[in-house]
């Protein structure tokens, strides 16, 4: 029987699922492929090479979680802000913005706080939200003229007015740091900052004194100062939590998901978003809860043709009864969409859809309306391919140009990429490992005595050859074999011997960090990754080598009318973790010579006079670096001191870590 060349045509299908392997009858089976790693996939069909990442900077603490927001005035005017424990630091133009030093400003999210931060941005302003804190602006009136400020709210929002016999009486009726008394038990030290509401003004609670008496700034004059009943407190505090979820519609500004109200949205007046007054007029405040059988928390909140709201129960759009009008606090309507439910992640806007992320971390969706049905679906992204996000995803993002990708932040630190062009039915899922490696291969021994005579330990080089040491007798004298080890005496002394054993081969260096802990490395490092096998996982429990992990992920427009996008890259350079904040960039562009694909991770260019000294590549010490010497490939070097010494004398040198592309 003669043999089938299958003809195929496209890359469009993706990576696929091995539940897939078997569908020779899908229409896209001839445009996908078992595995698509390090390349992307363009909507017209092709499959290419991804670029490599610019090094930048290392972050302030590379010891504590760090995450890149993107911060963009207009298409010429865009940063990326480092959020990590307790400080804010800004970039621009592929450069760390500097003041002297790296300027930076103080902030109050916590490490443990970063991933859940929901941001909102009108012009040089943006607003920041986090439960556990108040609503804060980032605004920006020069490159080193950040602030980050509490905002205070103009009358509101509140929770409903008080129904009991508790009376509040003030002791004035305008000033500051006036005294306010409860008839019994009502303040909490945790409600400083927190609006109150009652006889025609209100004020902000300054301090606390007690569970009945605290001190208040009258914002708005009172009446008098007689006990009322009819009181109210302001819906955000931090004893009943602050948005968790902001977006802009129709000219306001909308919160939602506090912590005691997390199916409730709190809407500013039109065309003032710091004001709270509510009212029955058209552009008045107005605060909704939606009304369903469970109580599910608000992840997100999305401006479509509708406000789109992610509940951890289901998916619904806001909007005014009425077609084509503006939603007012007499029209506001709220309906269900879907039962999906949304994973604390915020979705992204593409196009006409809502790329959200299911309950579970695992698939995404995309909510978008049918004018066939006229309804909202949401067809779920990842039936090609469940296992690209299998280990869960903790980010996303949207980089609309040059090819529209989804980007996603995975639990395990690799990145998945989504070519989504629907209007071709372009629905491709690749994923990408960036070069250099995060944890280091480690053998601790443990009962020395029971180690079997012909126990063996497995390295398998980052080229992906292998190297196997096995035990011997016990003893104190040599082994036998050159690559044999003894158990001898005590614990200690055995990961001796294996360091002993190991650091004699010419491929490995080997450390001794701890009495009965063996840490190798290889001589030479390539693209892949060096791991160990114990045939004894008890008495010589091994750790291998992990892909570098990206933690984060931030796109904004960049030069040639593109987005770039960073991340923050971890990984483990002679032996200590780094973070770096790190650009994905093609080229240096020069209109008389533009630059080659590099090819390289966290990578760094000279371009100057003819020289065989490489220095500044301190961030990649100790680590074996790929080089491009004028344009051809040189043997690869060890960073020593910051540099490397080439073998011959180039004018255009790139060096950075390898990667292989499959």
């Amino acid at each position: 029987m003669p043999r089938t060349t299958l003809a195929l045509t496209s890359f469009v299908g993706g990576e696929f699922s091995p539940l897939l392997d078997g569908r020779t009858d899908f229409d896209k089976y001839s445009s996908g492929v078992k595995k698509l790693e390090n390349f992307l996939v363009r909507p017209q069909g092709a499959a290419t090479r991804r670029v490599g990442t610019q090094f930048i900077a290392e972050v302030k603490d590379s010891s504590k979680k760090t995450r890149l927001i993107p911060f963009e005035f207009n298409t010429q005017q865009t940063y990326i802000l480092e959020f990590s424990d307790q400080y804010i630091r800004f970039y621009k133009d592929k450069g760390q913005i500097l003041s002297g030093t790296p300027y930076q400003i103080s902030s109050p999210y916590l490490e443990a706080e970063l991933f859940d931060i929901k941001f909102a941005q009108s012009a040089d302003v943006m607003y920041l939200c986090h439960p556990n804190h108040a609503v804060r602006t980032l605004s920006r009136t020069g490159h080193t003229s950040w602030t980050l400020a509490e905002i205070e709210f103009v009358d509101g929002p509140y929770l409903s007015t008080n129904t009991t016999s508790v009376t509040m009486t003030p002791a004035a009726t305008t000033g500051l740091d006036q005294t306010l008394t409860a008839s019994s038990g009502t303040f909490a030290s945790t409600d400083v900052g927190r609006l109150i509401n009652f006889s025609g003004g209100y004020a902000k609670i300054r301090s606390y004194t007690s569970a009945t008496v605290v001190k208040i700034d009258i914002k708005s004059d009172f009446d008098d100062t007689s006990a009322v009943t009819d009181w109210k407190l302001g819906s955000f505090s931090d004893t009943t939590g602050h948005p968790s979820s902001v977006s802009f519609f129709e000219q306001r500004l909308v919160f939602a998901g506090s912590t005691n109200e997390p199916q409730t949205l709190y809407f500013s007046k039109s065309g003032d978003y710091e004001n709270m007054t509510s009212g029955t007029e058209a552009a008045d405040a107005m605060v909704y809860t939606i009304a369903s059988n469970q109580v599910n928390a608000i992840r997100y909140l999305k401006s479509q043709r509708t406000l789109v709201i992610g509940t951890t129960g289901g998916e619904y759009t806001l909007s005014a009864e009425g077609t084509g009008a503006a939603v007012t606090p007499t029209n506001i309507t709220i309906k269900k969409q879907s039962s999906y439910g949304s994973a604390n992640v915020d979705a992204l806007t593409v196009g006409n859809a809502v790329i959200f992320l299911q309950r579970a971390k695992r698939k995404l969706r995309e909510l978008a309306y049918n004018f066939d049905q006229d309804s909202y679906t949401a067809p779920d992204l990842t039936i090609l391919n469940d296992v690209v996000t299998e280990s869960g995803i903790n980010e996303m993002e949207y980089q609309q140009s040059p090819d529209s990708i989804i980007w996603c932040v995975r639990d395990d630190g690799v990145l998945g990429s989504l070519c989504y062009q629907r209007s071709e039915n372009v629905v491709a899922w690749t994923r990408h490992k960036l070069g250099g490696h995060f944890g280091e291969c480690t053998i601790t021994v443990t009962d020395y005595s029971g180690i079997s005579v012909g126990t063996k330990l497995k390295l398998t080089k980052s080229d992906g050859t292998s190297v196997t040491f096995t035990s011997e007798s016990s003893g104190g004298t040599a082994p036998d074999e050159t690559l044999g080890f003894r158990p001898y005496q005590d614990n200690d002394t055995t990961a001796d011997n294996i360091f002993t054993a190991i650091n004699a081969h010419e491929d490995f260096t080997v450390e001794n960090p701890a009495s009965n802990v063996v840490t190798v490395r290889e001589t030479t490092h390539s693209a892949g990754l060096l791991t160990i096998t114990s045939t004894d996982d008890v008495r010589l429990a091994v750790t291998s080598e992990g892909n570098s992990v990206v933690e984060s992920i931030a796109s904004i427009s960049g030069s040639l009318n593109e987005d770039e996008l960073w991340c923050i890259c971890k990984r483990t350079i002679n032996g200590t973790t780094r973070r770096y904040v790190e650009v994905f960039s093609d080229f240096d562009f020069d209109e008389t010579d533009p630059e080659v694909f590099h090819f390289l991770d966290s990578g760094l260019s000279y371009d100057g006079t003819a020289t065989t000294s490489i220095t500044g590549l301190e961030h990649l010490e100790g680590e074996t670096v790929t080089i491009l010497a004028d344009g051809a490939t040189h043997a690869t070097k060890t960073v020593s001191s910051g540099g490397i010494t080439l073998d011959r004398s180039s004018k255009k040198v790139k060096v950075g870590l390898a990667y292989s592309s499959i």
